[in-house]
């Protein structure tokens, strides 16, 4: 998929920044999303994947309007629900295979 450049959130604006481990906004997130100090297009996209995690049957087309609204181009949409639906398959897998953790 082609990147689009004009998604201003900084956390999906792949090559451009990221989060590093162990800096206090990696903390942040970690500890409560909602809390940390982020902004709101990056909020957004994290209430929409944490609600289709928990909740995927509630998913609607408002919740990807949303993600619209705050600045997010189709492409980068169909990003967000892909990643998010991945790691849920892929932790599916995992759990049903019994897979047990590494330790680091």
């Amino acid at each position: 998929m082609a990147q689009d450049d004009s998604d201003s959130s900084p956390l999906t604006k792949r090559g451009k920044r990221g989060v590093a481990p162990g800096t206090a906004l990696a903390d942040a997130l970690a500890k409560d999303y909602a809390a940390a100090p982020i902004d709101p297009a990056d909020k957004a996209m994290l209430d929409y994947a944490a609600k289709l995690t928990r909740s995927p049957a509630a998913v609607g087309q408002a919740d990807v309007d949303g993600l619209r609204d705050a600045g997010f181009s189709d492409a980068a949409v169909l990003d967000i629900c892909q990643v998010t639906a991945y790691f849920a398959f892929v932790n599916r897998m995992a759990d049903g295979l019994g897979v047990e953790l590494e330790s680091h």
